[in-house]
């Protein structure tokens, strides 16, 4: 059997940039937007129109240039954002409205003083005022990683009787353990009735760390939609990282899922959306950060220069990252220094490399890192 295709929901773009300091401007949206079609996203969540004037008027000019890839307009379960989202959307040639309403008791109680009938009478309401303007209309049930399994299976059902599409399961604290949520999924897929009829999306944030696990463990039990962020970008800790869980869906083809991302192209899209938003990526962050693909003690320098696979499950040639770094440092054993000496120039033998390698840590003790320039003034210091 072929492998299942799990939707890639990007939402840097609205979820991303509600980080204090990266508000993007509308031509900045527009070029991320584009370069987020080409990197092969099926759905990007533009904007939230009824929030700001800027916001509408981003998701207009992004559905008139996105062509291939579904555009998706966030609301409230309000009549006049619904109203709102309907007509940011108009140009769109794939629209969707993503509509919702917080449903665990601490939401109903104490965010909107309201019932458990009540807020399923929103929702309801929501969706079928949605559906009015788009057929594709996506429910998402608010702190629904808090939410009561079998009263949250009971929003679901109704919300797919009202023509949701696509039905949202957010763990928007980031307080579940991924036995947790997977089991959150498992359940609705077991006691929804109508589930057939939608697919079930993982929004994840990352309070604990969590987000890329609980995603994974949200498809691995039928989840067949992701919501995430370049570089994990969004609110407090973050959402999920697209590029993570998208390499570790092409890293363990066991799990028979993959996506229609365009994997080459992680990298350049990690680096725009950085720049545009003035948020660097920690050097240490998974797939896209600058040490990545970096080593520098000399244990794993002399094994990834022996074969690339000895320290490293991905190529980076597939994440759009030219090669594997070697970096020199005090840790740096021989093979480390003979191989970059190459590089530059100099093809040491085994007894001049004997010679120049105590000079090079001696060096190397008080300088963080020897740069390339260095090389050639420590062998001709020796040589």
């Amino acid at each position: 059997m072929g492998k299942q295709t799990v939707k890639i929901f990007d939402t840097s773009l609205r979820d991303g940039e509600q980080v204090p300091g990266c508000k993007l401007n509308t031509s900045q949206k527009v070029i991320i937007a584009q370069k987020l079609e080409d990197l092969g996203v099926d759905v990007i969540e533009a904007g939230f129109p009824v929030s700001s004037p800027g916001d509408f008027n981003s998701v207009v000019e992004i559905s008139k240039i996105i062509k291939n890839t579904t555009v998706c307009a966030l609301s409230r379960a309000v009549e006049n954002d619904i109203k709102i989202a309907g007509e940011a959307l108009k140009y769109a040639k794939l629209p969707r409205i993503h509509t919702g309403i917080g449903t665990s008791d601490s939401h109903i109680k104490y965010k909107f003083n309201s019932t458990r009938d009540k807020i399923i009478e929103s929702g309801y309401n929501a969706v079928k005022y949605a559906k009015t303007f788009v057929e594709d209309v996506e429910f998402y049930a608010e702190d629904a990683g808090r939410t009561d399994n079998e009263f949250l299976a009971k929003v679901c059902e109704k919300m797919i009787e009202a023509g949701a599409t696509v039905l949202n399961i957010p763990d928007t604290t980031g307080y579940c353990l991924p036995e947790e949520y997977g089991e959150k999924i498992k359940y609705l897929f077991e006691n929804v009735k109508n589930i057939d009829k939608a697919i079930i999306s993982c929004h994840c944030h990352n309070d604990l760390g969590l987000a890329t696990a609980n995603s994974i463990a949200g498809i691995t039990n039928g989840a067949r939609q992701i919501e995430c962020t370049i570089n994990g970008i969004g609110e407090r800790a973050g959402n999920t990282s697209l590029e993570e869980v998208v390499m570790i869906m092409k890293q363990h083809e066991n799990l028979n899922l993959d996506t229609n991302i365009n994997t080459k192209l992680l990298y350049e899209t990690s680096k725009l959306v950085s720049e545009s938003m003035g948020m660097f990526v920690q050097p240490n962050k998974a797939i896209v950060g600058a040490n990545a693909f970096a080593h520098s003690s000399g244990i794993h320098q002399d094994g990834v220069i022996k074969n690339r696979e000895t320290y490293e499950i991905i190529d980076p040639y597939d994440v759009g990252v030219n090669k594997s770094s070697i970096i020199l440092t005090a840790r740096s054993g021989r093979s480390a220094l003979a191989y970059r000496a190459k590089l530059v120039g100099f093809d040491l033998s085994k007894d001049e490399l004997d010679l120049v390698y105590p000079e090079f840590l001696k060096f190397a003790d008080s300088n963080k890192s020897v740069l390339d320039k260095d090389i050639p003034k420590i062998i001709n210091n020796i040589l």
